[in-house]
């Protein structure tokens, strides 16, 4: 099993259980909440195996540095 197979399927499971966990409710901005909770999340453990350094934590996530610090300040880690 591929890695980025583990991840779709981490996702697949976490949806499923969000949608239980609902019990018939409407949900409402899925999209908006699983991406900004998963940026959030792989943000905080990358700059945590790079021990905070910014620069390779951006290279590690193929973005920019600014780019990185700005969601830094959105997710309030600065």
């Amino acid at each position: 099993m591929s890695k980025s197979t583990n991840l779709s399927e981490a996702v697949k499971h976490s949806i499923e259980i969000y949608f239980k966990d609902l019990q018939g409710e409407r949900a409402h901005g899925i999209y908006s909440m699983v991406i900004e909770s998963v940026e959030k999340t792989l943000i905080e453990e990358i700059l945590k195996r790079t021990q905070g350094n910014q620069s390779e934590a951006a290279e590690m996530l193929g973005i920019n540095r600014n780019t990185l610090r700005t969601k830094m300040k959105k997710f309030k880690f600065l």
